[in-house]
């Protein structure tokens, strides 16, 4: 994008992961930038501080003599109504309007793109790539889905040659895109709010594989043709003789131009060990020094909220975002790797009433895993309440008598009074703000 002083942009829902991504380039471009969002938040705080100005309320009165130009260009959010009094103004006034997904479309016409598409695994694997490119001096800009650990932004620049991007499957975001390289992380249904069915979900994924124009990189299993990534299975790009060490994975690898070996990745999580695969494969496809991609595994900082491994007291809490069944069986799944011995103890969150609807009994199968299990009431987002759908549900079909209803405020209480060793808080709603309960009391290693 070329600065133009007097292009000023409007984003109603700025305080979206996504959406401050692309408020923070039209920024750092030289755009005039506003936004609007529901409720103030930490992501919202660090735009205002950068000088973006954020109105909290939802009437055109609210829109101040600038904002009420012809010449403003509004980027909404697809959690947005059609209904919100500011979108349908700007829409009967003729403005430039466009959703988020079309907004980044044209971004990233005429650039060297580089897409993460997947149910599971987007934000963990872009980062990934982020930092691979960002360690082997490349010119790039990322739109990240999420945030580096202990790193305030969710926007990398440091060229515009190529740009990096989540494909996100919601609203068929991911469809405005035309990747030049693009991984597909998994495929499993998700969304059906928006696709219905489980077919019409992979059918969005196989229209996606076909806008790829240069390279495809897909989870082995997939039944999408692409170059293949994977861990002890037959892949173009495999990881194998896996070694479980502290907070890590030591393991060699296999590409099709030969092997590596005694390969450090810094993070705990088989899933996460195999979306450093995926991020190599596009890395090395893109033609990045594989020497360098391998050895950023070592320090790659981690993302916010995806295994993210605190010691307190005597125990571990680990913050993840998992909010789909698959998701929490690999938090789990981990737990029992690096910690098989030691009791265990989930808080979940459940994410949307149509999700919980969806997968009831998926959720009550995985859930059930865990030594102890704490359920707190359905995140809505941006859905209404679904009549008969709420966490009483979960309650009844967990066969564990360990299992029991909490509120956010209780959360730490009921940590403290665990016997537990290994808490895992999970879901992709405001559980997050949770473990800002505990900071004082972390213990550095």
């Amino acid at each position: 994008m070329k600065a133009d002083s007097k292009k000023i942009y409007y984003f109603i829902g700025i305080g979206g992961v996504g959406m401050s991504a692309l408020a923070r380039l039209c920024l750092k471009d030289g755009y005039i930038v506003y936004g609007y969002d529901k409720i103030s938040s930490e992501i919202t705080d660090q735009l205002v501080k950068k000088g973006i100005k954020i109105i909290f309320d939802n009437s055109v009165s609210a829109l101040n003599e600038i904002l009420l130009s012809a010449e403003v260009q509004v980027i909404y959010s697809a959690a947005i109504p059609n209904s919100h009094p500011q979108l349908e103004f700007y829409k009967k006034r003729g403005n430039n309007v466009n959703k988020r997904a079309e907004f980044l479309a044209k971004i990233c016409n005429d650039k060297k793109t580089f897409a993460v598409a997947g149910t599971h695994g987007k934000t963990t694997t872009s980062s990934i790539l982020t930092h691979i490119f960002y360690k082997s001096n490349q010119s790039f800009t990322s739109i990240m889905g999420g945030f580096f650990n202990n790193y305030s932004s969710n926007l990398i620049k440091t060229g515009s040659e190529a740009i990096i991007v989540e494909a996100d499957e919601y609203d068929r975001s991911f469809l405005h895109l035309n990747p030049t390289i693009a991984c597909i992380t998994s495929i499993e249904a998700d969304h059906l709010d928006i696709y219905k069915t489980q077919d019409f979900y992979k059918d969005a994924f196989f229209q996606f594989s076909k806008q790829v124009s240069d390279g495809l990189i897909v989870a082995h299993g997939l039944p999408i043709s692409g170059l293949t990534y994977g861990i002890e299975v037959p892949a173009d790009y495999e990881g194998f003789n896996i070694q479980i060490i502290e907070n890590g994975y030591r393991f060699d690898l296999k590409t099709p131009n030969g092997n590596f070996k005694n390969i450090f990745f810094n993070q705990i999580g088989i899933h996460n060990l195999s979306n450093a695969i995926g991020a190599i494969a596009m890395a090395d496809q893109a033609g990045i020094n594989m020497n360098k991609a391998l050895l950023a595994l070592k320090s790659f900082p981690g993302v916010y909220r995806r295994m993210n491994l605190h010691k307190w007291r005597d125990a571990y809490i680990i913050d993840d975002y998992a909010h789909h069944p698959t998701e929490i069986n690999s938090v789990f799944e981990t737990i029992k790797a690096f910690y098989p011995k030691q009791k265990n103890c989930v808080v979940f969150q459940p994410h949307l009433y149509s999700r919980t609807r969806d997968f009831i009994n998926d959720f009550i199968i995985v859930l059930s895993k865990f030594d102890e299990i704490r359920l707190m009431d359905i995140y809505p987002a941006r859905e209404k309440p679904i009549k008969g759908v709420n966490v009483e549900i979960l309650l009844e079909g967990i066969s564990n008598k360990k299992a029991k209803y909490i509120q956010k405020n209780q959360v730490k209480n009921e940590l403290k009074n665990s016997d537990a060793t290994i808490f895992a808080l999970l879901g992709a709603g405001d559980i997050g703000e949770i473990i800002e309960q505990f900071k004082n009391e972390f213990v550095i290693t």
